[in-house]
């Protein structure tokens, strides 16, 4: 059940349907993402966001390996995205936007929704902002979302002072006003995680540990739960379920420097990895009939680094391999139609490269290609 990869040989993969490139023929700089997920008839999706548009590539068919893209979709004045997704395969692109000239700044969330794999995407509506006024407005920060397994969103923004809001739908699609978490230590966005269950749980860093969030039924008011004994590296944390409800939270420890696994009314485990000072991604697959957690990180020397172990079994070591692949910004998981784990990540030279899963026993990675 190891973990190894193809390196890169160096050699430039032809993509099937070229690379988006800017007027220096290089690839637009990707300011958020990117995204990689499964769409409703199988094929994988990826998002990118570049200045003043979403890039977005569909695979032609279900498991690839041709891709169909970039199609470029608008997105005027939006700074940050974040992209999630529920058990429908909804794709819904929620942008911190910011407008206005030599007045004051207004900021708001705007969201939009894609329907189906390779389709028109939603026209952009807003979200509102927790703050009020063009002055304070400007303190919201980048949100992050899940999806319920009723299709709910919920959506919960930084804002001043430590401060977290929470904006979610109702029944009937339609938004509940925004809800003052009840905390100002939290210093980032949060890792926000939408159980199998119904449940939806949260974990903020904080100066001195973990703050969390969980719902006593589907649907039910968020209550802080205990905090954690981790000191979270802001921006590193990552939250999967490794069991029917139950999430294990991924994240690099400020104090001592490496990846750790930490569930809630457990002691963190240490699992080495070497990160760098981006965000984790994890994944539930199966690897030889078990069932494991796949992680992926780019690693304090700028290369994308994949991790293999039994779910919820950290304790007995996470197996590392080097990629060998040099990325920018943070790595992203997913599994293709036929259960294959897929990498993707941002080259150095800004173009998205990916590489899928071998056939074969254990975790091996084929060639890294271009899209």
């Amino acid at each position: 059940m190891r973990a190894s990869t193809a390196r890169d040989d160096g050699r430039r993969q032809r993509p099937a349907n070229g690379e988006a490139t800017d007027l220096t023929g290089r690839p637009p700089a990707v300011l958020s993402g990117p995204w990689l997920l499964p769409g409703h008839d199988g094929r994988l999706v990826v998002y990118a966001h570049v200045d003043q548009a979403v890039l977005r590539w569909t695979e032609s068919r279900p498991g690839g390996p041709d891709w169909l893209g970039p199609d470029v979709l608008p997105a005027k004045n939006v700074t940050r995205l974040t992209v999630a997704q529920g058990r429908n395969r909804y794709a819904h692109l929620l942008g911190r936007r910011v407008r206005g000239g030599a007045g004051p700044l207004t900021v708001d969330l705007t969201y939009a929704i894609q329907y189906q794999a390779g389709r028109p995407m939603s026209e952009w509506r807003s979200a509102g902002n927790p703050l009020s006024g063009p002055g304070r407005c400007a303190e919201m920060g980048m949100p992050t979302a899940v999806v319920t397994t009723t299709g709910t969103l919920y959506v919960v923004a930084p804002t001043a002072h430590g401060h977290l809001a929470l904006r979610r739908e109702d029944a009937q699609g339609r938004w509940e006003p925004w809800l003052d978490l009840k905390v100002a230590a939290a210093l980032d966005t949060p890792a926000a995680v939408a159980t199998s269950t119904g449940h939806v749980e949260l974990l903020a860093p904080a100066r001195g540990g973990a703050l969390t969030w969980f719902q006593r039924q589907p649907g039910a008011a968020l209550e802080r739960g205990h905090d954690l004994a981790v000191v979270p590296l802001p921006g590193s944390v990552t939250g999967l379920e490794t069991s029917p409800g139950r999430v294990t939270y991924y994240l690099t420890d400020v104090q001592g420097g490496q990846v750790v696994a930490v569930r809630p009314g457990e002691w963190p485990v240490p699992v080495g990895g070497n990160p760098g000072d981006g965000r984790h991604a994890a994944l539930a697959a199966t690897i030889d009939g078990y069932a494991c957690t796949v992680l992926a990180h780019r690693d304090a020397e700028g290369r994308a680094v994949i991790g293999l172990c039994p779910a919820e079994d950290e304790r007995y070591g996470v197996w590392w391999t080097d990629t060998g692949t040099a990325c920018l910004g943070d790595p992203v998981l997913a599994l293709d139609a036929y259960g294959r784990v897929v990498v993707l990540a941002v080259a150095t030279d800004g173009a998205l490269t990916l590489a899928r899963q071998d056939d074969g026993p254990g975790l091996t990675l084929g060639e890294w290609v271009r899209i």
